[in-house]
């Protein structure tokens, strides 16, 4: 072997040790590089944190009542003040945001999930099928949403509220299901799409392994802004008492409740309500610079 070639041969081989970037870490580093993620992201971060470890911080919980002190601004012993029956507010306060953050999240999750099956269904199959699932779409998008969840949940027993979150997911899938739909009918004239159906790959394999993982980052925005959606539904609903009710808290309850104290008692519903706008801010945060991650030409298209 002459000198060039064993210099031919280094060089390939340094070219194949040179390790290329995955997709995930190629959108984690441009999450992160950009403001909106990291503020996003620690926002999130620090709501989850309060929410669910910030209960062990006290001995008060949210069913506990302290009959010496009603409606008490805060103190050392109360840190956010007491309500009109003597209920911590910091106890009750993440409680509901607990509530808020599951029922948000399994929603968006579930009407994702259901927005890419119908979609894809839709779209690979056509014919009778494309038309049954897009009426059915159709037929959803036209109906008040927000009335009918309202009639419908109070119907659940008591303490039910994962039919209540099953009943919120079936609203927020439909215009999600209309773009898989075009994506798949775009996706499935594909030359790999083709083969595995030339290979005798039975369609709904075909969907889930070859179809929807080329749609993860439409599925991934879609399910992330979902969930601020979610928890303003819950949170409407509770604050009319169609959604969680007592004796469970949602943040909609708290406000409710805190809306008629605001003006002389504002820790009853200041805390409740900020810390709802905190949590939808940094959602819609992590949600449009996850979607300029996955596509930069979207925000090179917006500047």
């Amino acid at each position: 072997m002459s000198i060039a070639d064993e210099e031919l041969a280094e060089q390939r081989a340094a070219v194949d040790r040179i390790e290329t970037p995955s997709r995930l870490r190629v959108v984690a580093g441009r999450f992160f590089g950009s403001a909106q993620g990291r503020i996003g992201f620690a926002l999130l971060t620090l709501v989850f944190l309060l929410a669910f470890a910030g209960p062990y911080l006290t001995r008060w919980t949210y069913a506990d009542k302290d009959f010496t002190a009603f409606l008490q601004p805060p103190s050392a012993r109360h840190w956010w003040g007491t309500l009109q029956t003597g209920a911590d507010v910091y106890a009750v306060t993440l409680r509901g945001m607990q509530k808020s953050l599951v029922v948000g999240l399994l929603a968006a999750v579930a009407g994702t999930a259901l927005a890419a099956v119908v979609g894809a269904f839709a779209g690979y199959f056509g014919g009778w099928t494309d038309r049954s699932l897009t009426w059915v779409t159709d037929l959803l998008l036209v109906l008040p949403a927000f009335l009918i969840l309202a009639i419908v949940s109070p119907l659940f027993p008591e303490g039910r509220w994962p039919l209540f979150v099953l009943v919120l997911a079936l609203f927020l899938w439909m215009v999600t299901s209309k773009i898989v739909r075009s994506m798949t009918v775009s996706l499935k004239e594909r030359e790999f799409v083709k083969a595995a159906r030339f290979m005798g790959v039975p369609p709904t394999t075909i969907i889930f392994r070859h179809i929807l993982p080329n749609m993860s980052s439409l599925l991934v925005v879609d399910a992330t802004l979902n969930v601020s959606v979610a928890i303003l539904t819950e949170t409407s609903l509770s604050y009319f008492g169609f959604g969680i009710r007592p004796p469970d808290v949602s943040l909609g309850s708290l406000i409710a409740d805190g809306a008629g104290t605001a003006v002389y008692a504002p820790w009853t519903f200041w805390f409740c309500a900020g810390l709802l706008v905190v949590t939808v801010l940094a959602v819609n945060l992590v949600g449009d610079a996850l979607r300029d991650a996955f596509d930069p030409a979207s925000r090179r298209s917006a500047g």
